[in-house]
């Protein structure tokens, strides 16, 4: 009996080694991850594979997931066990590595690579050893079937390695060119959330290429807002400079408003002025006609009586009643005078009021290069400072002639008292001979009549040219005054034109001034918006393979093209003479 028990006991301590061992529970501070995917020489995704690194706390078996076809222990000769998703493996090692390869899962990129050689698209397969102009075009753009996270917040970074016994004039316009030995190492930089396109030039001898090289990682870094006090000063500088410009812009505007204002009152006067001398040119043939009958009649009448040297009664109320008529004419052409230098005096008045109306005020050349620098429309600023110029030439001309158009109205007073004095000379004339018919002294009374009309005849010739005189220069005045109506009228049209463009012009400093009233403020806010757009450094990492996994420190991917070689020549392994043994050497020496 005692025999069968430790037979018994014996085989169970046997069978005990071959029992599953319930295995410790093992935990890790932090896993990282390395996606490794290759891609064929134009982009195409080939394979991929992940390595996984636990850094352990306590040592035991851990659990971990993923998709993988397979796995690989890289750390020891332990077994792992995968069951659909879910990776088991006990380690004591205080850093675990294991590979788990990937099929059908997609990179967060899709990537594709062209090339040209002198111009023209050639597949990488023909592209092994030959000579030219290369171009190669890299585009990386968001996989819409991968998840984003890893496209909005990680930093990718593209090298191409070109050898510089091959490759000569390499061009990189948005890349970085670094030497590495003999190598040119070729680089460009896409930031998070954003695709890229590159172009690299090179002319190429033999053309080999090695793998292109995607490196992907978190743009973690933190980003501090740069000090612009300085630039924020300078900005608030330009804020009242621009406010300023546009206080001046509106100074401006109502100027010219004030000059269009004037303008048209000038105009208004202008064409009183003009109506009236042209009145008076038109006036002026009838004045000389009238004024030569005058003449005539009072030639008649002093040359009648010199003749007659006498005369009956009746021919004395002839003369009585001839003169009476010329002092009558001499009366209408007084009041004819009288009119039109009241008509001129008016007119006169209205275009001197219009011309003072004319702002006086002076645009300096710091004002004009003010309107310039402000950012307005060029062609309405010169079209400003055109009708501005053309404002104070018309002031400055008429300043020159105000003297001689004020003379117009005295010279009309002086002859109209001419003719006042004339007629009532030939009213006392008729009085004289109406009283001497009573006078018993016809002779005398002759007498004296012939030698007032031989004076009146000789006054009135000298007033009768100094008309003509008058009348022409009113008649040559008429004619120039048209000219300086037109140049008053287009100067109307284009201050009425300035106006406009003034108002636009205060308009867009006045929406200038207020877009730049804030620039400080303004800036901060785009700077906070780059900061915050670049600064990914509360990014919090994710596994890339399984939502499941915990503690993930870091996620990086590496990804490969294809190499673009010439196929290796076969070379023919040279014929190996079979070693001899004895016998057959010495069967060789009976030969």
């Amino acid at each position: 009996m005692f025999r069968r028990i430790t037979v018994s006991a014996l085989a169970a301590l046997l069978v005990l080694p071959s029992l599953p061992v319930s295995a410790a529970t093992g935990s890790y501070s932090e896993k990282h991850e390395v996606v490794y995917a290759t891609l064929d020489a134009n982009g195409s995704q080939e394979e991929m594979y992940v390595v996984n690194n636990f850094t352990m706390k306590k040592p035991g078996e851990i659990t971990d997931f993923g998709p993988y076809t397979s796995v690989h222990n890289l750390t020891n000769l332990e077994e792992i066990n995968q069951s659909g998703n879910k990776v088991e493996v006990t380690t004591e090692e205080e850093e675990f590595y294991y590979q788990g390869d990937l099929e059908g899962q997609d990179l967060p990129w899709d990537i594709s690579v062209s090339y040209k050689l002198d111009g023209k698209k050639v597949s990488p397969e023909e592209l092994a050893g030959k000579d030219g102009s290369l171009e190669i075009h890299i585009n990386t753009k968001k996989n819409k079937q991968a998840e984003d996270v890893f496209f909005n917040h990680y930093l990718m970074q593209i090298s191409l390695t070109l050898d510089g016994d091959r490759y000569e004039n390499i061009q990189a316009p948005e890349g970085t060119i670094a030497n590495a030995g003999k190598d040119r190492r070729v680089t460009y930089t896409v930031m998070p959330e954003k695709e890229g396109s590159f172009v690299m030039k090179a002319d190429v001898t033999e053309l080999e290429m090695e793998p292109i090289e995607f490196a992907a990682i978190p743009s973690s870094m933190s980003i501090d807002a740069p000090d612009i006090g300085g630039v924020k000063s300078d900005m608030t500088s330009l804020s009242d400079a621009t406010a300023e410009v546009n206080r001046g812009v509106g100074e401006l505007k109502n100027g010219i408003a004030q000059t269009n204002n004037g303008a048209a009152s000038l105009y208004d006067g202008s064409v009183q002025y003009r109506n009236g001398i042209n009145e008076l040119s038109n006036g002026s043939d009838e004045l000389v006609q009238g004024s030569a009958r005058i003449q005539s009649a009072l030639d008649e009448i002093s040359q009648s009586v010199s003749e007659s040297g006498g005369g009956s009664l009746g021919d004395f109320a002839k003369m009585e009643e001839g003169l009476r008529q010329i002092a009558g004419g001499l009366q209408e052409v007084e009041n004819g005078l009288v009119g039109l230098k009241d008509q001129y005096s008016q007119a006169n008045q209205a275009l001197g009021q219009s011309i003072d109306a004319i702002p006086g005020y002076e645009i300096t050349e710091a004002d004009i290069q003010k309107l310039y620098e402000s950012g307005a429309d060029k062609a309405v600023v010169d079209k400003l400072l055109e009708t501005y110029k053309a404002a104070q030439t018309v002031k400055g001309t008429y300043a020159e002639v105000r003297e001689a158009f004020g003379a117009v109205a005295p010279a009309l007073d002086q002859s109209a008292g001419a003719l006042s004095d004339m007629s009532a000379n030939l009213n006392g004339m008729a009085d004289q001979l109406a009283s001497s018919l009573d006078n018993v002294d016809i002779d005398e009374s002759m007498k004296q009549l012939q030698e007032g009309l031989g004076q009146l005849a000789s006054q009135y010739q000298s007033f009768h040219a100094g008309l003509k005189d008058y009348t022409g220069g009113v008649d040559q005045l008429a004619g120039s005054y048209s000219d300086l109506h037109n140049g008053i009228a287009g100067l109307t049209n284009g201050t009425s034109e300035l106006e406009n463009g003034a108002a636009q012009l205060h308009n867009g400093t006045s929406e200038l001034a207020s877009e730049t009233s804030d620039l400080p403020t303004q800036i901060d806010q785009e700077i906070d918006k780059m900061v915050e757009e670049y600064d990914k450094s509360d990014f919090e990492p994710v596994s890339f393979v399984s939502s499941k996994n915990e503690k993930v420190g870091s996620v990086q991917f590496v990804i490969k093209t294809e190499s673009i070689k010439k196929p290796e020549e076969k070379e023919e392994a040279p014929e190996v003479e079979e070693e001899k043994n004895f016998w057959d050497r010495l069967v060789d020496l009976f030969k």
